[in-house]
């Protein structure tokens, strides 16, 4: 696996693929910078070596050249980042870009408008790949939340590089991160899957079972393994094509010897509010006009117990409504035992969209091992699948 470490790039201008696809406001003001933060490392590394960073990045889901989508709006923020005054070209191939690719200096940064300008970029166009090749000398993929794709900055574009290209040291450190859980984690390895719907992880469940110990099921898709096991689960969410399914994973489950903790309460409430009614009722004797929205008591307590006898701890999704106050504390008491568990020398992951969402709400970044900067990438390869911007750099 070649990373940044395997290069010098004195004199050398590297074509970075980073993911830049920030949040913006209304003002075009950058709201999250995390992903401009986690590619400072590479670039850091490159100037101070001696070359020249080219960063290419997508921004939204623009449909041709948008204004509201152009990476000028976050060039301000890179460079307040990087420490670095930044060029901007107003395109990403073509004359202008080129030329000012060819121009570039050591120690100075170009940065590219949004590759999502040409559709050629998400078809993985080659000749379009080409283009972009043309601009620098050595390949870097950084952008972990674009790995699974294969589009033509992210995969095609490596075929140009054949014996320059590398792993950045964001992208490195989420193939170590996975790795780490999937293959090398030290047990007891124990993952924690929420999120409202079953359908939505049973390719990581299936995945997962030959690799863990511990399986806690936790947030709204608990009531679909609970009513497949004649449970009451009032007006709970549910998928009722996913009772059968529910009933094999279980089973399978303890084919492998994998313990799984369910809920044992529940906060009920009688609407989906953070001013509903609520009352604790246990998981499997909801009443009618109630749903369960959050860990009850016994359950936070388990799963704290749970989360204390692992070495290895994955968590994908949260145990609750937590974007309402009064919904969140089991997902609030779950970031606290793996941060426990963490300072006690466990290892622990974070990834997927709620989770990362929850862990920086109330906290918890700084206390866990890593969290993973891309949602589906990091879903996939849960998964067992190859990531196409992976394997590009690995081939």
């Amino acid at each position: 696996m070649k990373t940044l470490n395997d290069f010098n790039f004195k004199d050398k201008k590297a074509l970075i693929r980073v993911d830049f696809n920030v949040p913006l406001d209304e003002q075009f003001q950058v709201t999250d910078n995390t992903r401009i933060s986690a590619a400072k490392p590479t670039i850091t590394k490159i100037l101070e070596d001696g070359g020249s960073c080219i960063l290419m990045s997508h921004l939204g889901r623009p449909t041709g050249a948008q204004d509201e989508f152009s990476l000028k709006h976050i060039k301000n923020t890179v460079e307040e980042i990087i420490g670095v005054k930044i060029i901007f070209a107003a395109d990403c191939v073509g004359e202008e870009a080129q030329r000012l690719a060819d121009d570039l200096e050591p120690g100075q940064i170009l940065l590219l408008e949004n590759l999502r300008f040409y559709k050629e970029e998400e078809a993985g166009n080659k000749d379009f790949a080409e283009k972009l090749s043309k601009l620098g000398d050595i390949y870097v993929n950084d952008a972990f939340g674009t790995a699974h794709r294969a589009h033509a900055s992210t995969a095609v574009i490596a075929d140009f590089f054949p014996d320059n290209k590398c792993f950045g040291y964001l992208l490195e450190q989420e193939i170590k991160s996975i790795k780490k859980v999937m293959e090398d984690g030290e047990k007891p390895v124990l993952a924690v899957l929420g999120g409202a719907k079953v359908s939505s992880k049973i390719t990581i469940i299936e995945n997962i079972l030959d690799k863990v110990d511990h399986l806690i099921i936790g947030g709204g898709m608990t009531f679909t393994f609970v009513k497949a096991q004649g449970g009451n689960i009032g007006d709970s969410i549910c998928e009722d094509d996913k009772l059968e399914l529910a009933l094999e994973i279980l089973k399978k489950a303890r084919a492998k010897n994998v313990k799984v903790h369910l809920p044992v309460d529940v906060v009920a409430a009688d609407g989906f509010s953070n001013d509903a009614n609520t009352q604790i009722v246990k998981v499997a004797h909801i009443p009618d006009g109630w749903q369960g929205l959050d860990a009850g008591p016994q359950s936070i307590q388990n799963f704290h117990d749970v989360v204390q006898q692992c070495k290895t701890i994955l968590w994908n999704g949260p145990l609750g409504v937590f974007e309402m106050e009064n919904f969140a504390k089991g997902t609030i008491e779950l970031g606290n035992a793996i941060a426990e568990a963490t300072k006690n020398g466990a290892f622990s992951l974070v990834g997927g969209g709620d989770s990362v969402a929850a862990v920086k709400q109330f906290g918890f970044e700084d206390k866990v091992s890593y969290v993973s900067t891309g949602g589906g990438a990091m879903l996939e390869s849960l998964e067992g699948k190859t990531l196409p911007g992976i394997a590009a750099i690995l081939a």
